[in-house]
């Protein structure tokens, strides 16, 4: 395994925390050697970061790239991705929030499959150690506690899932943003503003036209939104009023995104999304 900081910097105590979990596993770790700089918000210089993120991917005995956090400064790198090294040796990456921009991208370029989620929790960590270990399926139940679940739209359906933290997918329209067509949208965000920072993004989403042809969104966690009003309006006013009307099955509840202790999901891997049952059925990232 590789520990990377593409984006900001973790505490060396992270560092000892990640590279002892996974020993425990029965993994040897390779620390990138840029992994604990810091400029500003990012975990040192771009060509630094870039520089650890493209070695993990070119050396033949990392099996995994797991990133040290998300945070800032992903976005900055991804035109000096090797795309031909990750697709030389197709390997997952794992990471959510600023990181996923990097998922979308390799996605795009390389067709490879990543991993949506942390080593952060007994949750977190027992579902990236199955993602990465095994070749059975993963079954993920909607959680009829979270906000999401009361946008749901009845209906059943297959595709790649896709998309990942909001923020980042709105912000790739334009910018090289994957085809959508046949995919299944996985949406999940946290407050930092108010209502029209979801409302803004899922517009971009709609008339740029990225989502033409895609088949369902599966809804994770949007924390700081539980109790928040704007006018009279909450989250699931603003998330029926802008994806009701695309048609597509919507399954809310998922224990997916940024909060406590996530899920982690594959992302480019064929999904099945089933509102019946409360279930997103995800094939493996590698077989």
């Amino acid at each position: 395994m590789a520990l990377v900081s593409p984006a900001s910097f973790p505490d060396a105590t992270a560092i000892e925390d990640l590279t002892q979990l996974l020993s425990s596993w029965g993994l040897r770790v390779k620390i990138g050697k840029h992994v604990l700089d810091q400029r500003g918000y990012m975990a040192g210089r771009d060509a630094d970061r870039l520089t650890d993120l493209n070695a993990a991917f070119a050396d033949p005995e990392i099996r995994a790239v797991i990133t040290t956090r998300g945070g800032a400064g992903a976005y900055r790198i991804l035109d000096g991705l090797d795309f031909d090294a990750i697709r030389a040796d197709p390997k997952p990456l794992v990471g959510f929030s600023d990181i996923t921009y990097l998922h979308l991208a390799i996605w795009r370029q390389c067709r490879v499959p990543g991993i949506h989620g942390c080593l952060v929790g007994p949750n977190a960590s027992a579902t990236v150690r199955h993602l990465l270990t095994s070749t059975e399926p993963s079954t993920h139940h909607r959680n009829p506690q979270l906000l999401s679940v009361a946008a749901e739209v009845p209906g059943h359906t297959r595709g790649y899932l896709l998309g990942g933290w909001l923020t980042a997918s709105a912000g790739m329209v334009g910018a090289g943003l994957p085809d959508l067509t046949g995919a299944i949208l996985l949406i999940e965000a946290e407050r930092t503003i108010g209502l029209g920072q979801i409302d803004r993004q899922l517009t971009q989403l709609i008339r740029s036209r990225a989502l033409d042809g895609f088949r369902g969104i599966a809804l994770g966690r949007f924390p700081g939104f539980e109790d928040y009003t704007d006018r009279g309006w909450n989250l699931i006013d603003v998330l029926r009023d802008r994806l009701t009307p695309l048609g597509v099955p919507i399954l809310g509840g998922l224990e997916i995104g940024h909060g406590p202790d996530p899920h982690a999901v594959p992302l480019g891997t064929m999904a099945e999304l089933n509102t019946d049952s409360g279930t997103l059925m995800l094939r493996p990232p590698a077989q």
